[in-house]
């Protein structure tokens, strides 16, 4: 009962240090959640994360709350073997990631009007934009591939996001038919999942 407790105040810490350091949205969180959960605390494997954020975004609702509420439930249920911890972990890890912004953003609409105008604000606003580009790039890249630094200036680079040609193919499909070929969205997540299952 005592590492389960733990393990639920370092979930709740992780995510709100995420909630509270994030410029952007979700897509931006992405790359902190990543470095947190895979590479830091080793909750979960990079293939697993990545599976989650496929199913994040399909599914309503904002990407990074989504990752969060799957995040939670998958480290408490592995921990734990119990479904019911799986939904307090779930609950645990999007309450964290949710509050910091809450707050932040009651803050922001008070003083919102007042500051508008004002230099300093536009020169924050300037300084912030290149940095969510930035977080929202490395979400990306992280997505993928992965990239496993050596000592030194040395770096391997491991294909497990995108094991074969196949995913690259699928890949190049769904960026064709939703960008040019102007197809909903809806229908390509449901012919990739069903070309998924047949292929894989």
């Amino acid at each position: 009962m005592t590492d389960t407790l733990v393990l639920l105040l370092t979930l709740f810490g992780t995510f709100f240090v995420i909630g509270a350091f994030t410029i952007g949205g979700g897509y931006a969180m992405l790359s902190l959640i990543q470095s947190e959960v895979v590479v830091h605390h080793a909750w979960i494997s990079e293939s697993t994360f990545t599976d989650i954020v496929a199913i994040s975004q399909m599914t309503p609702g904002p990407v990074g709350i989504n990752t969060a509420t799957y995040v939670g439930y998958d480290v408490l249920s592995a921990a734990t073997g119990s479904h019911l911890m799986g939904i307090l972990g779930s609950l645990t890890a999007t309450l964290a990631l949710v509050i910091p912004s809450l707050v932040i953003m009651l803050l922001i609409v008070r003083f919102y009007v007042k500051f508008r105008n004002s230099r300093l604000f536009a020169g924050t606003m300037s300084f912030l934009r290149p940095c969510v580009a930035g977080l929202i790039g490395a979400a990306a890249a992280i997505l993928v591939v992965r990239f496993v630094w050596a000592s030194g200036l040395s770096v391997s680079l491991v294909r497990e996001n995108f094991p074969s040609w196949k995913s690259w193919c699928m890949l190049a499909a769904a960026f064709v038919a939703s960008y040019w070929g102007k197809v909903n969205p809806i229908l390509v997540i449901v012919a990739s999942a069903l070309i998924g299952l047949i292929i894989f």
